[in-house]
């Protein structure tokens, strides 16, 4: 957090419910986020199930413009990785993170 707190605003959820319930506040307020980034093996709602929900409500909207979502998981899993990419994402990294990849892909988005 406090590394990306240097390119923007930066909130910090525990578990996939929060994430989308901050991602739903966020649209609600009209300031919806520009990246998420989603680690897949969260509590109580994993990372998966919090990106087809985020995904779903932009479906339903019909939002122009999606979130940009990069998935953080220490699972190098090629039949996870297919299933998410037919859910959309825009970056995946394996951890441990490398940090400056983790800048590049951010300016990149």
């Amino acid at each position: 957090m406090k590394l990306l707190s240097e390119y923007g605003t930066c909130d910090l959820t525990i578990n996939g419910i929060e994430t989308v319930d901050a991602f739903l506040m966020a649209l609600n307020e009209g300031e919806p986020y520009d990246l998420i980034l989603l680690d897949i093996m969260m509590p109580i709602f994993d990372g998966t199930k919090a990106l087809k929900t985020i995904r779903k409500i932009e479906k339903d909207r019909k939002l122009q413009k999606k979130v940009k979502i990069i998935i953080t998981t220490a699972l190098n899993d090629s039949k996870l990785k297919e299933n998410l990419v037919l859910i959309g994402f825009d970056e995946y990294l394996l951890k441990p993170i490398d940090f400056q990849k983790l800048i590049n892909i951010v300016k990149n988005l």
